[in-house]
């Protein structure tokens, strides 16, 4: 069994920024990528930031410049530094892992429940 468990969401002034954090715990034998998506009420979930387990990044043009994804290998966790944060970044984020449970085993991918992020003054 493994669970994702995101935290840091809120409400933020437009211009403010906020940090997420997912941990993953439970049976876990090596993590391939990790990655942030969101969806907004009414529209499809999209990625935001992703991450690879050598630390190789890549970003939605919307948020490139502004967001940085980051992990700590050795706590299972990632992290998303949002900065500037605009009203249009209003959504729901949610972090996926790619995670090997045991030696032999195949990987699958699990997400975190997700977290309320609100730009708005």
């Amino acid at each position: 069994q493994v669970q994702l468990v995101e935290s840091g969401g809120g409400l933020v002034q437009p211009g403010g920024s906020l940090r997420l954090s997912c941990a993953a715990s439970g049976s876990i034998f090596s993590i391939n990528a990790m990655g942030w998506y969101r969806q907004a009420p009414g529209k499809e979930r999209e990625l935001v930031a992703r991450i690879t387990s050598g630390g190789s990044t890549n970003y939605a043009d919307s948020v490139k410049g502004r967001f940085t994804i980051s992990r700590d290998n050795a706590k299972n966790t990632v992290y998303l530094q949002m900065n500037s944060l605009k009203p249009e970044d209003t959504a729901v984020y949610y972090c996926d892992a790619e995670i090997q449970s045991t030696a032999w085993g195949r990987r699958s991918h699990y997400w975190g429940q997700g977290t309320q992020v609100t730009a708005s003054s």
